[in-house]
């Protein structure tokens, strides 16, 4: 798939309409479906226990041959699967050989060797292994999952960040709920520090438009008092710490919704502690 591209997954068919109160939405950075040493672990049985009618996932991987991440998500537990490609990217997993410890990941010196590495680069020799890392190649990005009807799909591009290996953006779609419609769009941001107020206004500009009832869901890469300085109009539906998922510090996952969208009981961060975020997840109805 060109990057850039969006690409909508075999999945399952959407159902005919029908109410959907509350409807749920998650969102989860997936990390390439591994930990920091590359290790896989199981991310349809994650997204199962969200059990969302529409998922988010950042970090996505798919590999240059064989199906894509959110792909098989979507084929397993019957979601229709938008994706669109952020750029290049490698898996490079452990030799059979290596002792690796049960942490999450390395050591901050040591982890160019292993795991997901955005952007193109030389194969090294970690210094656990006698040999080269085994390297997979495919790309990295974003994908949005759902198992109730879809009106519409549509991508927007937020440019690149100069020390951004990717190029973001956003996947929208128009889904049906309780007879009406609802606006769902799926990001993620670059890091705060690399300057993504630019594409939070350009993304704000892009999906606010006023009586359309809306939810964006992404790693923000943000906490959340900056966050909503730069959304006017929106409102944070989840508070609590999402990153990094083995001890929180600090919530860089979210969900808002404008005021067309109200939710039902308190939106949650769900203790999934596999990839190096936790998901969020709400529950949401038509105003």
């Amino acid at each position: 798939m060109p990057l850039g591209e969006v690409r909508s997954g075999p999945g399952a068919v959407p159902v005919a309409s029908r109410s959907m109160c509350p409807l749920v939405v998650a969102s989860f950075n997936v990390h390439g479906g591994v930990d920091g040493y590359g290790r896989p672990f199981d991310v349809v049985a994650a997204c199962r226990e969200l059990d969302a009618d529409v998922l988010v996932l950042q970090e996505s991987w798919t590999p240059a041959s064989g199906e894509s991440l959110a792909g098989g998500v979507g084929h397993a537990l019957g979601y229709r699967v938008e994706e669109l490609a952020f750029t290049r990217a490698r898996l490079s997993v452990p030799p059979p050989s290596a002792v690796l410890p049960s942490s999450w990941g390395p050591l901050l010196v040591q982890r160019g060797h292993y795991g997901l590495r955005v952007g193109e680069g030389r194969q090294r020799h970690p210094p656990s292994s006698p040999g080269a890392v085994p390297v997979v190649h495919g790309t990295w990005g974003l994908a949005l999952l759902s198992r109730v009807p879809v009106r519409s799909t549509s991508t927007l591009d937020l440019g690149q960040l100069r020390r951004d290996p990717a190029r973001r953006g956003a996947i929208t779609v128009d889904i049906d709920v309780d007879g009406g419609a609802l606006r769902v769009i799926g990001t993620h941001l670059s890091h705060l520090s690399h300057g993504s107020v630019v594409q939070l206004r350009a993304l704000h500009r892009l999906i606010t438009e006023p009586g359309t009832p809306a939810v964006l869901a992404g790693d923000m890469n943000m906490w959340g008092p900056p966050l909503s300085a730069q959304l006017p109009g929106w409102s944070r539906v989840v508070r609590g710490r999402t990153w990094p998922s083995w001890r929180p510090v600090a919530q860089l996952d979210h969900i808002l919704v404008t005021r067309g969208v109200k939710t039902v009981g308190a939106g949650e961060v769900v203790p999934v502690r596999d990839s190096d975020h936790r998901p969020v997840r709400a529950r949401l109805t038509l105003v």
